[in-house]
Parts: C-alpha cells; structure tokens; sequence
C-alpha cells in the first residue's frame, strides 16, 4: 500500500510541474505583463474596485454561455387570493448558479360570482390540484429535462416542454382507458333492471318539455379537456423567454419580436389599441339586464396608450359621482316618467374582479346611454374621440329548458332574435365596433348569420367560444365559429413558439388578434410584452382598477415611451374602425392620416370636464 501511495504521489507531482511549465510558457507567449501593464495605465484614474471590474470583463469573454441549472415552481396567490404557479429560473454563470428572474401565470379557471356553494368548493379543489400537479413537474422533470440548455434557445426549450406534456397527455389517456375498464368490468355483473315508466306518463313529461321549448337547440359541446398541472408549460417557456432578454440586456417585448420575425429585427413596433372594461351588466350583476358583462371602451387610435387612459379615468369618474349620487326627490320622479328617468331605482356599483364597476341596470340602453351623456358632458363624441365594444358572454346566459337565451331577466329570445336584437343596438348606437362571443359556439349558424350582416359595421370576435389555441393550431382551422378575430390568451400548455404560431396564422388569414387577461390575474405584468412583442391589434386588460389590473397599464406605459425614446414607436395603419366618419374613411384610403386622427390630449378632455 504504501509503495501504491508514494507511487501516486509522485505522478500528482510531475502533473503539477507540467501545468506550471505550461502556464509559464503562455504566460511569456502572450505577453501577459505588458497587456496587464496597458489595462492599468488605461484605468489609472479608476479606483480599485473599477480595475477588478475591468479585469472580470476581459475575462469574462473567455466564460461560457449561461445555461439553465435549475427551474423552481412554488404556489403563490393571485390578484383574488386564489393558488397559481410561480416559476424561477437559476442559470450557471461563469460557473456560479444566480437566480435570474421569476413570472407568474394566471389559470385558466373562470370567476364566477353567484356560484353555488358545491359548484365553488369542487373548483377550488381542482384549482388546488391543478398548481401542486404543476409545481411538482417543474421541480421534478422539468428542471432536469432542462438542465445544461441555453435559455436563448426558446426554440429547443420549448420543444422539450411539448415532449414533455405529451407524454403526460399519453399517461392520462392510459390511465382513464384502465379506469374505464374497470368500471366496465364492475357494470358487467348482471343486474335486474327497473321497470320501465308507464307509457301515459312518458308521453306527458314529453308534451310538458315541447311547452318548453320553443325550438330544439345543439346541446352544448363538451367542455374541452384541460390537463391538471398544464400550465407548468407555459410559465416554463415564458420564465424562459424572459431569462433570455435579461441575460441579453433586452426588454422582453424586443425578444418576442425577435422570436416573431427571426430574419430581421422590426425597426418599429406598435401599441395595440386598448379595449378597457368601463362597467359591467352581466348575469352576475343585481339588477335584471343580463346582456352586458363587459361594456368595453376603446380611445381613438390618435391617442396614445397614456392620453387614452385618461381620458377614461375622467369618464370612469363621473360614472362614480353618477353611482354615489342620492336617489331623486319623489317631486322629479313624475318627471322621469316623461322618459327624462328609464329607472326610479337608485343606482349602485360594487367593483368586480374585472376590476370595473357592476352597475344594476335593467334595460339595454341605460349603460350605454350613460357613456353617451358623460361624453357629451366632456365634449367627447363617441365614435370620433373613443368607440365601444361589448362582451356578450352568451353562453352564461343560455337557458336549456327553454333553448333560449335570457337577456334580461324573465326576456328571453331565440337565437335567430338574437340577430335582430344586435343589428338594432348597432344601429341605434354606431359607436359600437366590436361584438365579443355573442352567441353560443354551437349555434354556428347564427354566427354566419351575424357576421354576414354586421361583419362590416362591426368586430365579431370569439373569445370563451373559440378553442384553446393548441387545439387551433392543430386543426389549423380559425374560421369556427365564423368570426372577424379572437382573443388568444396565454394560459395552460401556451409556448412562446405557440404564440408566435397563432398570431401568424391570423395575421395570413386577416383575422384581429385580441390579446386578453383572464378573469382571474396575477401581478405578472410580462402579458403586456407579449402583447407588443407579438404585434397584436388589441389588448384587453380588464378595468382600470385593482392592483393586478393597473400594473399592466403601467407597464403599457414605460414600454410606450421607451419606443418613443428610442424612435421605434410605429402606426398600425390597420388602427381603424368601421365607424369613423366618411372623411376620416376617405382620408385613410388616400394614405394619409386625416384631421380626425388628431390626437385629443388630456388638457382638452380636462377642459371639456371643468365646462361641464
């Protein structure tokens, strides 16, 4: 043993006379001293701290990339309190593990306001169980399927996470098909069974239902299937995207647009117009209008994102003072039944988690006859200086026992009334440019009815109705139900590489892409990013309340007038609307942007306020 040792001990010697003869030899080839000699004279003026710091970067080239070492899921809360997925990605630099930065996904799951008691307690469950599915797979699979990949490669991380989620996908099919077999064996055991009803009977339940029903309508689909732990992927692929820019000292908003058009990188880049939720009349509001879950407000494409928001805000507080103010004396009453008054109920308003106003109104006109008159009090003309838009959310207002939809309490009409109802509102108010989800997505055939009637005065955009935009890309098919757009939000198994995908197809087919939030927000504010780095024609952020809400405003904000800093904010001539008037239409067909286009700034909308 000890001959071994003293042998070993003797080669780890000339090992390290070798390393040191060599070390020696580049020291004197590269002349280290003299390149050392001219760094110091070059920072003579600089202090200690300066010189080390030129020293690490000089060296620093000699380093490797950075790569993933690591990926951390961790359940944190979002903008309700509710369990969502935060993501860390820690990257080997110069062979030391740092934390480069984190993000926050918002789920998938729907807000509902009147839910029942089993109803709430079931999602809450599978909300709960859907965030510890995916911060499992992160801190488990993912982190090592990752390990050792530079995170510029969004391409190959994303890749790896689609690998990834399929066989998932493939583990739940086994595992439902085993469970079914099962219960199959179980129901194969022989059972008597119950007698059947007596005939008579039947046929009276059967006669009761057609007194029902007016018209039989296509039961709805079933509910596309969303994988427990799926939005592991796309909080992966996003904290990648965004390790990416910080690494490379870019905005993320840049490196999405980067990932958009690889060729060449966009000179100018644009902000989508704003579609900001005012107030909301939906079936969860108090009063028996059920139409109206969002009454959305869109500023003229003249403004910019910030002129815009003001100019809300104005109108937003009046509508506040409108709410606040005390019921009317019975003595003007009477006179609000010569039509100066729709309501003898007081108004009022509590703030939803749309992070807008819900207002208790009973008939379609009155929220829109609201805006109408706190404009015209600003000296703002709806359809010039801001237009509107709706959010139907029809399938919440579906009542299958009558094969109707119930638009205002006890008021229900069919699906082809349904028609007739929205081309009167457009006609009795223009300034109404896009129409969201406004019916069903099984009733396809009154969407093609809709479009073809309204499709070139107004949007028709799917947003619930349309399908999950993996499911999109992998039909390829955009056009069902018919529609002028959708809205894409990133959530569940969205990639980056999918966002990209998905906006390109509707940019090859015309179709308006809407980037929105989800009911349910985080304080994440990378959606505004991806927004401008995808080039979208809208952004729909909710109201312009609550935290989780304003904080991407103001991201609009900074990256707004970091464009205009750098020379790189561009004009979508595509910003139009069906609605402006004859001269701006002509002027725009012409190639140059008419007087309509000017911008109303602030002062103005302030002045018209303080006339007011």
């Amino acid at each position: 043993m000890g001959e071994e040792g003293g042998g070993r001990s003797c080669g780890t010697t000339r090992e390290l006379q070798k390393l040191k003869q060599q070390a020696m030899e580049y020291y004197r080839e590269n002349d280290v001293p003299r390149r050392l000699e001219e760094l110091l004279n070059s920072t003579f003026y600089l202090q200690p701290a300066d010189v080390y710091g030129h020293l690490a970067n000089c060296f620093s080239k000699l380093a490797k990339p950075p790569t993933i070492c690591k990926v951390v899921g961790r359940n944190v809360l979002d903008g309700l309190g509710l369990p969502t997925l935060q993501v860390e990605i820690f990257c080997t630099i110069q062979n030391f593990p740092k934390n480069i930065c984190s993000v926050v996904i918002s789920t998938h799951f729907e807000v509902h306001e009147n839910a029942l008691p089993e109803q709430a307690e079931a999602e809450e469950v599978e909300r709960s169980e859907a965030v510890s599915t995916a911060v499992q797979w992160v801190n488990k699979t993912i982190t090592e399927e990752l390990r050792g990949i530079a995170p510029s490669n969004q391409a190959e991380v994303d890749q790896v996470l689609r690998t990834f989620f399929e066989s998932k996908v493939q583990e739940e099919k086994e595992r439902r098909q085993l469970e079914k077999g099962l219960e199959d064996q179980t129901i194969a055991i022989p059972s008597p069974p119950p007698p059947p009803p007596p005939a008579r009977k039947k046929g009276q339940r059967q006669g009761r239902t057609d007194t029902l029903t007016e018209k039989p309508i296509l039961p709805p689909e079933p509910v596309e299937p969303v994988l427990s732990g799926s939005m592991a992927i796309g909080a992966v692929s996003l904290a990648v995207a965004k390790t990416s820019a910080m690494l490379d000292n870019n905005p993320l908003y840049l490196n999405i647009a980067l990932l958009k058009h690889p060729q060449e990188q966009p000179t100018k880049l644009t902000i989508p117009l704003l579609m900001v939720s005012l107030v909301s009349c939906g079936k969860s509001s108090p009063g028996k209008l059920n139409l109206m879950k969002e009454v959305i407000c869109i500023p003229h494409p003249g403004l910019t994102a910030k002129q815009g928001v003001e100019m809300l805000l104005e109108i937003q507080k009046h509508i506040n003072k409108t709410i606040e103010m005390p019921p009317p004396p019975k003595t003007e009453t009477k006179k609000g039944h010569n039509g100066n008054k729709r309501s003898q109920q007081p108004i009022t308003g509590k703030m939803s988690h749309l992070g807008c106003l819900t207002i208790n109104y009973d008939t379609i006109e009155q929220p829109l006859l609201l805006i109408e008159g706190i404009c015209a009090n600003l000296g703002l003309d709806l359809g010039t200086n801001l237009h509107l838009a709706i959010n139907c959310a029809a399938h919440e207002l579906i009542d299958y026992s009558r094969g109707k939809y119930e638009v205002m309490t006890g008021t229900y009409k069919n699906a082809a009334e349904m028609v007739d109802l929205y081309g009167d509102l457009i006609s009795r108010f223009p300034s109404i440019i896009a129409l969201i989800d406004p019916f069903r997505k099984e009733d396809s055939e009154q969407w093609d009815s809709i479009y073809n009637a309204l499709g070139s005065r107004c949007y028709i955009i799917a947003g619930t109705t349309s399908k999950s935009i993996s499911k999109l890309l992998e039909n390829g098919n955009i056009s069902i139900p018919k529609s002028s757009g959708l809205i894409i939000k990133h959530t569940n198994q969205t990639t980056m590489s999918d966002l990209v995908q998905i906006t390109n197809l509707l940019d090859s087919k015309k179709h308006i892409a809407v980037f929105g939030s989800t009911e349910g927000e985080s304080s994440d504010d990378s959606l505004v990013d991806l927004a401008i780095g995808l080039g979208v024609r809208f952004i729909k952020l909710g109201g312009l309340s609550r935290g989780e809400r304003v904080t991407k405003y103001n991201r609009l904000f900074t990256i707004e007038e970091e464009l205009v800093q750098k020379g790189a904010l561009g004009f979508n001539e595509e910003h139009t609307f069906f609605s402006l008037h004859e001269e701006a239409e002509k002027a725009t067909m012409a190639g140059g942007p008419p007087e309509l286009l000017e911008p109303i700034f602030p002062t103005e909308v302030m002045e018209g306020s303080a006339k007011a």
